[in-house]
């Protein structure tokens, strides 16, 4: 039987400045996508500075379970010795993915080309989101699933076993989608092609390529055409991740709204598929500025500080600006509470279908802390009530969101009431140091009993 984790209430209260550096940890879209495609290569994958979060942790399992030899060497260091492109086994046992939307879709892409029968689920969020959109496309390449009403887990797929080449056109701008059909095609024969309107996070495209993998890529307006050629040998290759922008997102969000803040986040990804936070918080008038700017691992990355910036504004982003942030909107209508002026934020119905609706997660518990929100189908907008002007005060549900879960700690730190979250437990499916880390630049948070 499936177990959920114990509830772990918090509460978050204004402060002290927040000060020092923050050691983010690892990006966990890389490294999800490195310890799949190390498995799917012959030989020895090395991995430094993976994030060691129960999502990555839940994919590095199911690797395991599919025949990969996954090993943690500790401090954030992995060997992976892959099977080969085609080469999954069939697993002896259900594949648990936990809370990770990204993990389960992934892992389904990379077997659905492969003459194998899997079945996957995860805990009550996860279970609760359509699957559709991804088994839809890998039904093209002769992958078949069954799963519950909906399109969803618990799910059984069974991969094709003459695989047919796919050209898809993505209907909605999405990197697991996107990357799903491309780990499908590298066992298929022929070319796979992938357009993209709009285009997303490029993780798995940089490391396809890092890999070996034969793949062209055509700008098209504002999208992309990726054609990728099925069946190549890929190379084994020393991974060095970088950390986390999304994660990140916390603490420099907290410095902007926390008088008298300034922090250090070094090593920070700043991949232009993912940067569109920052970019948006710039544009609000806060205090950002990159250090020593430099690439590793074929990720640009530089030193991020954050300082208190009390004169921000309330802007109307970009709606082609989603892709690039589209995790990162729960923490922005935090800061946008905190600014001057009315935030519109469009072309977010994504928002709907993450680990909850994160639009009606945000909106109810920002009202309930004297925010004023209005939202719509794909849209929300938050009217500011400038620096020390949100009440707070309210018991906000995390709704099993690691993400919503820290937006609400962060609100608290800046409000004139305490902020409480019903269930922090989710936050270590992404940033388990969360916690620890916001108290040690001097966050006023922790763990309490809520009747």
């Amino acid at each position: 039987m499936l177990t959920q984790p114990a509830v772990i209430p918090m509460r978050a209260e204004a402060g002290a400045p927040l000060s020092g550096t923050a050691g983010i940890p690892g990006d966990k879209s890389i490294s999800h996508r490195a310890l799949i495609l190390g498995a799917l290569t012959v030989g020895e994958t090395r991995i430094s500075g993976l994030l060691e979060g129960e999502d990555v942790l839940d994919t590095a399992r199911a690797m395991r379970a599919f025949g990969a030899e996954v090993n943690d060497l500790g401090g954030g260091e992995w060997v992976v010795h892959g099977v080969g492109t085609g080469g999954f086994a069939e697993p002896d046992r259900v594949i648990d993915c936990g809370n990770s939307g990204t993990g389960v879709r992934l892992i389904m892409g990379a077997m659905a080309t492969s003459p194998i029968t899997a079945t996957f689920t995860g805990d009550a969020s996860l279970n609760s989101r359509p699957m559709g959109r991804i088994t839809d496309p890998l039904a093209l390449f002769g992958c078949q699933a069954v799963g519950r009403s909906g399109g969803r887990l618990p799910m059984t797929l069974t991969g094709a076993r003459d695989p047919l080449p796919v050209r898809y056109e993505l209907p909605m701008p999405s990197a697991q989608v996107k990357s799903a059909v491309l780990l499908a095609g590298l066992n298929a024969p022929g070319e796979t092609v992938v357009i993209e309107p709009v285009a997303t996070r490029d993780h798995t495209e940089r490391m396809l390529e890092a890999f070996g993998a034969d793949l062209t890529i055509e700008e098209s307006g504002g999208g992309r055409i990726l054609t990728l050629k099925g069946r190549p040998e890929l190379r084994p290759q020393a991974i060095t991740v970088p950390r986390d922008p999304s994660s990140a997102a916390f603490p420099v969000c907290a410095a902007l709204i926390v008088p008298g803040s300034d922090i250090l986040v070094p090593g920070i990804g700043l991949n232009p598929t993912r940067a569109g936070l920052y970019e948006t918080l710039r544009e609000m008038g806060a205090d950002l500025t990159y250090e020593n700017m430099r690439d590793e691992g074929g990720e640009p990355v530089a030193d991020l500080r954050a300082r208190y910036s009390p004169d921000m504004i309330g802007i109307e982003v970009p709606p082609a600006r989603a892709a690039s942030m589209i995790d990162e909107y729960p923490v922005l209508s935090v800061v946008a509470a905190n600014a001057r002026g009315r935030t519109m934020m469009r072309g977010v119905a994504e928002l709907r279908v993450k680990e909850c609706d994160r639009i009606d997660a945000m909106a109810t518990g920002l009202r309930d802390c004297g925010v004023m929100v209005e939202e719509g189908p794909d849209w929300f907008a938050v009217e500011g009530r400038g620096p020390g002007g949100v009440r707070g005060g309210g018991l906000c549900k995390s709704h099993l969101d690691h993400r919503i879960a820290m937006s609400f700690l962060v609100l608290g730190l800046a409000a004139q009431e305490p902020v409480r979250v019903d269930d922090a437990s989710p936050i270590a499916t992404s940033f388990p140091q969360f916690e620890a880390l916001m108290t040690g630049l001097g966050a006023s948070m922790g763990r309490e009993d809520i009747e």
